[in-house]
């Protein structure tokens, strides 16, 4: 038989009820929003330590930081004095033409642009048609002298011989004529140019020719009064008047007759009629060199002549044209265009207080932040004088050592805003076109030391009860000494040293320029 089986019972536990596990979720619930009140607690304590302070900790925490000294390396370098400034590149002759009061062939009128064939930017050669104005040309040649007059046939002068060279210079010879005596060659050459640009001269004398064929017929009546009063059947030879011929005379009445030869009536006459053949042939050729001589100057003053509304002198040639003022059809009312001509220079103007360190001859700095570029130049002009802008409306034209803002050599010409006093800076190489009218950067070494020299921040300069004049130097252990020195030249915050003592101080001795937190002690700003 075998071993009694074992049955085992298994019981199921009745289900809770729903009440019961509803009251165990909330108790779980509750127990959690204990804890996190807890640590919400704990985290607002923590900022209240941080944010509450108690005023001895906030004095603590406000209060200066302990000083220490700052210090700076001993140099030795070329140490250069630099002024800074602004400067416009422009060229070195700027002309403005306004060609006011020009006389066409029917009279002189309001001034109208007719023909403008350049626009901003071309280049100009001399001799080159720049304008039409009323009719007439405006056109260029070459010379540094202005010109302030018309140039008529006759005239003399430094004027007349820049006018002969520029004419000779394209090609049309001025002949014979005198050097400054605007003479035959010289009528003949300016007509050739002007034909050259397709247009005739103005005459010099506008009568139509009338004071010219007076003169002609002056000197044929005065040949003609010449030719009658040396003819033998004019009134000089003829017999005189009531005698009756060689041995021919008859006694009047109650006459005695001579014994010897009766005197002839026509040779008692003619010595009076001799003498005033002689008077009238005399009047005779005065009058007729007296109307040779105003033919002569009729003559001489005849012919073509140079207006100053008809030509630009620049004093040097390719130019260009640097801006155009107006347009064909509109009136004159001030300038046409402006010309450019020779290097690019930069044009700047001092206050008092740069004038005063700045001269001829010192370098400078030429600096284009549109390229990228920087030029070295020197100081050409400082003018001595104070600069005035131009008003607006037309300008005279300028040579090419004049302001063209309207100073001259630094005069206050103009009546417009003061400018200051003109400086001009030619660079050592010619500037790139590119570099026209920018607006440059100009660095200029007003002073420099001779050579290499020992070199401090103006700080570390300081003068002492005894008027010395010291540094302090510190060693590698913090120790300070101070140390006598004289002082040279200074520029751009630092100033050359000597020390009284020679081998005192030298490059990469640590000196002191000021105080700073002991946390940067021994740094340098």
């Amino acid at each position: 038989m075998s071993e009694p089986e074992q049955v085992v019972e298994h019981t199921e536990a009745p289900a809770a009820p729903e009440d019961d596990r509803g009251g165990l979720a909330r108790g779980r619930r509750a127990v959690l929003a204990v804890v996190g009140g807890a640590a919400l607690m704990a985290v607002g304590g923590l900022l209240a330590t941080t944010l509450v302070k108690s005023p001895a900790q906030v004095a603590a925490e406000t209060g200066p930081p302990a000083q220490g000294a700052l210090t700076a390396d001993v140099e030795r370098r070329v140490l250069a004095q630099t002024v800074v400034m602004r400067g416009t590149v422009v060229a070195d002759q700027s002309v403005a033409v306004t060609p006011q009061g020009v006389r066409s062939g029917e009279g002189t009128g309001a001034a109208l642009v007719t023909k403008l064939p350049l626009k901003a930017g071309d280049p100009v050669t001399a001799g080159q048609l720049i304008a039409e104005v009323s009719g007439r040309p405006v056109f260029t040649l070459h010379g540094a002298q202005p010109m302030y007059r018309d140039l008529k046939p006759g005239a003399t002068g430094d004027d007349v011989a820049q006018l002969q060279q520029a004419l000779r210079e394209l090609g049309h010879g001025t002949g014979g004529d005198a050097k400054g005596v605007f003479g035959a060659g010289t009528k003949a050459a300016l007509a050739a140019r002007y034909r050259a640009i397709g247009y005739e001269p103005l005459p010099a004398v506008a009568d139509g020719g009338a004071a010219l064929k007076s003169a002609r017929e002056a000197v044929r009546s005065a040949t003609w009064a010449l030719e009658d009063a040396s003819s033998p059947t004019g009134p000089v030879g003829a017999p005189a008047e009531g005698g009756s011929g060689k041995g021919g005379a008859t006694p009047g009445p109650g006459a005695t007759s001579s014994p010897g030869p009766s005197p002839d009536p026509g040779l008692r006459s003619g010595p009076g009629s001799g003498s005033g053949s002689g008077r009238e042939l005399a009047r005779a050729r005065q009058a007729l060199g007296e109307a040779q001589a105003a033919l002569a100057a009729a003559e001489a003053a005849d012919g073509p002549m140079l207006p100053t509304a008809e030509t630009a002198f620049l004093g040097s040639f390719p130019a260009r044209v640097s801006s155009v003022g107006a347009r064909a059809g509109s009136p004159v009312a001030g300038p046409v265009l402006t010309l450019s001509g020779g290097e690019l220079v930069v044009e700047a103007y001092l206050k008092d207080d740069k004038r005063q360190l700045l001269r001829a001859g010192m370098t400078v700095v030429i600096s284009s932040e549109l390229s990228g570029t920087d030029v070295r130049g020197t100081v050409a002009v400082v003018a001595t004088e104070r600069s005035a802008a131009q008003p607006a409306g037309p300008q005279p034209q300028q040579d090419p050592g004049q302001n063209p803002k309207g100073g001259g050599s630094g005069g206050t010409g103009g009546g417009g805003p003061d400018l200051g006093y003109r400086m001009v800076v030619r660079a050592d190489q010619p500037l790139p076109a590119g570099f026209a009218g920018q607006d440059v950067r100009l660095t200029v070494e007003s002073a420099a030391t001779d050579g290499e020299a020992l070199v401090v921040p103006v700080t570390a300069v300081s003068a002492g009860a005894d008027g010395r004049t010291v540094v302090t130097a510190v060693s590698a252990e913090g120790t300070q000494r101070r140390i006598e020195v004289r002082t040279g030249t200074s520029g751009d915050g630092f100033v050359a040293v000597t020390p009284a003592q020679a081998g005192a101080l030298a490059a990469g001795t640590k000196v002191v320029i000021g105080v700073a937190p002991r946390e940067t002690r021994g740094k340098t700003k």
